[in-house]
C-alpha cells in the first residue's frame, strides 16, 4: 500500500472504554489515534463505550460458560471478524492468536498466577496461557508493547522473543483533568468534607485492592513517625478507594493512629484528592505500571512506591520521591514519609514529577504508536 493512503488499522480488547486498566488505556490511546490524519480505526470487541472518534466498532461473541472457553473463544472469534476486513495493521491489547502489535499490559499469566497470587493453575488459567503462548509464538513476529520495563522483564523470563521486536510504551495521563481545577479550592473543598486541617500533611493511597497495595505498611509508617518523631505530627492519610476498610481502621486503632486514618470510599472526583494531598503512597506487592502513580506526579506529589511497581521507570529516588525495596520494611517507609514532613522538599520533589508527567501524555503516547505504525507500513513498501 502506499504510504500516503489511509491506514486501516483493528484493534482488538474485549472491553473498549469500560472499567479497567487495560480498558482505560486503550481507550485513550485509540480515541487519539481515530483523531490524527491517516488512521482508519476499527475496534473488534465484545462490549464497548463509544467515545468522541470515528470508530467502527465490530461485536465479537464470547463463550461463557464453560469459563474456560472465554479467553479462547474471544481469540478465535476475533481472528475471524479480522479475516473479514481485511487490515493494514492489527494492534491487540488482548492475548489473540495472531497480530502486528501486541501491547502486554500485565506480566505472563502462568507468572501472574504461580508467582503473584501464589495458586495452582486452574483449566481457565490453562486456557488463557495456551493463548498467549499462541499470540507470542505467532508467525507475524509482532511488535511487544509492554507498558513498562517490569513487565518486559517478566515477559523475557518466559518468553524466547528478540529484545528487538519489544519496545516499552507507557500509559499516559490527561492533564487536563488537572489543570482544569484550582488547586486550593479543591484542597480547601476535600479538606473540610473529611475534616482535614489546611497544614495537616496528608498522605494519599487510592486502590482498589489495599492488601496487594499495602496499605498495612503506609499505616504501620505513620504510625511510626507518629510515635518518634512528635505526638503532635500532622500526618493524617488519606484512602480512596473499596477495600476491607474496617480490618485496616482496626489496625490503625491498635497503633493509636485511628483518628489520623480517612476512608473516603469509591469516587469520581479521584482528581480533587490528588490535588488536596501533599504526598502519594503505593507500596504496590506488584503493579504492571500504576496509572495512579503517574497521575498523582501529573497533581505534583512526590510519590512513594516499590520496584515492583512499573512506575518505577519514571521515579529517582531522593529527586521526585522514593523507590523502598521489594521487600520494604516499617522503618524504610517510616524513613521516606519523616523525609517528606519537610514542606520544601515535598514542593520541589512534586514539581520534579510534574514536569516528568508532562512528557508522558496521552498525546506523546497515541504519536509514539503511530510512528510504529507508520515505520511498520514503511518497512512493508521496501
Amino acid at each position: 500500500m502506499n504510504l500516503d493512503s489511509v491506514i486501516k488499522i483493528a484493534v482488538v480488547i474485549p472491553k473498549y472504554g469500560l472499567v479497567g486498566g487495560a480498558e482505560g488505556f486503550v481507550f485513550n490511546l485509540t480515541e487519539r489515534l481515530a483523531q490524527q490524519d491517516g488512521f482508519n480505526v476499527h475496534v473488534i470487541a465484545n462490549q464497548w463505550r463509544s467515545g468522541n472518534a470515528q470508530i467502527v466498532f465490530h461485536k465479537v461473541p464470547i463463550i461463557r460458560f464453560p469459563r474456560w472457553l472465554q479467553p479462547v473463544s474471544f481469540a478465535y472469534f476475533a481472528q475471524k471478524t479480522i479475516k473479514k476486513g481485511v487490515y493494514d495493521i492489527v494492534h491487540s491489547h488482548d492475548r489473540i492468536f495472531e497480530m502486528d502489535f501486541f501491547t502486554f499490559h500485565g506480566i505472563p499469566h502462568r507468572t501472574w498466577i504461580k508467582e503473584t497470587k501464589r495458586n495452582r493453575l486452574s483449566l481457565f488459567d490453562r486456557a488463557m496461557v495456551w493463548v498467549e503462548q499462541k499470540a507470542f509464538s505467532n508467525p507475524n513476529k509482532p511488535v511487544i508493547l509492554p507498558v513498562s520495563n517490569l513487565a518486559k522483564e517478566e515477559l523475557l523470563k518466559l518468553y524466547d522473543v528478540p529484545e528487538s521486536s519489544i519496545q516499552t510504551i507507557y500509559p499516559g495521563v490527561s492533564f487536563e483533568r488537572f489543570s482544569s481545577l484550582d488547586r486550593q479550592v479543591c484542597r480547601h473543598e476535600i479538606r473540610q468534607h473529611h475534616g482535614l486541617a489546611p497544614d495537616d500533611v496528608v498522605v494519599l493511597f487510592v486502590s482498589m485492592n489495599f492488601e496487594l497495595k499495602r496499605l498495612d505498611l503506609v499505616i504501620n509508617g505513620i504510625a511510626e513517625v507518629v510515635e518518634k518523631e512528635d505526638r503532635n505530627s500532622s500526618f493524617k492519610l488519606l484512602v480512596v478507594g473499596k477495600g476491607d476498610s474496617k480490618r485496616f481502621m482496626a489496625m490503625a486503632g491498635d497503633r493509636g493512629i485511628s483518628e489520623r486514618v480517612i476512608f473516603a470510599g469509591v469516587t469520581d472526583e479521584v482528581e480533587k484528592y490528588y490535588l488536596a494531598s501533599d504526598i502519594f503512597a503505593m507500596p504496590s506487592r506488584f503493579d504492571t505500571f500504576g496509572l495512579a502513580v503517574l497521575e498523582a506526579m501529573a497533581a505534583g506529589l512526590p510519590v512513594i512506591i516499590t520496584p515492583r511497581v512499573g512506575a518505577k521507570d519514571l521515579v529517582e529516588s531522593g529527586v521526585n520521591g522514593f523507590i523502598l525495596s521489594g521487600k520494604p520494611s516499617v522503618l524504610e517507609m517510616t524513613t521516606a514519609l519523616a523525609a517528606l514532613m519537610e514542606p520544601e522538599k515535598r514542593l520541589q520533589m512534586g514539581e520534579n514529577n510534574r514536569q516528568i508527567a508532562l512528557q508522558h501524555t496521552w498525546d506523546t503516547t497515541a504519536d509514539k504508536v503511530a510512528e510504529l505504525y507508520r515505520q511498520l507500513i514503511a518497512g512493508r513498501n521496501h
